[in-house]
């Protein structure tokens, strides 16, 4: 049980760690976004990273308040971040790629 409390809390802090590193590196030029587009064909792609960014608030809620004492929640919170980070940094590089092209 306790090795599931530490992997949760262990990634889903290393998670938010990325996010905000993300999020600086992006934002540092406001106008750097300025010419990525979302088309509305592309509109469904979003729907199963909204499924995962649900999931993961749902689960951090959920082990939260338990205070990461069921070791099958944290599990499914360890691998939901792992997923979701791999997404994120997937996106990530594919938008830091955009960007650079254009300059």
């Amino acid at each position: 049980m306790k090795t599931s409390q530490i992997a949760a809390k262990i990634v889903t802090r290393l998670f938010l760690i990325l996010l905000l590193v993300a999020l600086v590196a992006l934002m540092s030029d406001k106008h750097q976004l300025d010419h990525i587009y979302i088309s509305k064909q592309q509109i469904w792609t979003f729907i199963a990273p909204v499924i995962l960014i649900l999931g993961f608030i749902t689960l951090l809620i959920i082990c939260a308040r338990q205070k990461y004492s069921k070791p099958d929640l944290n599990w499914l919170l360890v691998v939901n971040t792992v997923v979701l980070m791999a997404y994120g940094i997937a996106l990530f590089i594919r938008i830091y790629q955009l960007i650079n092209h254009q300059h």
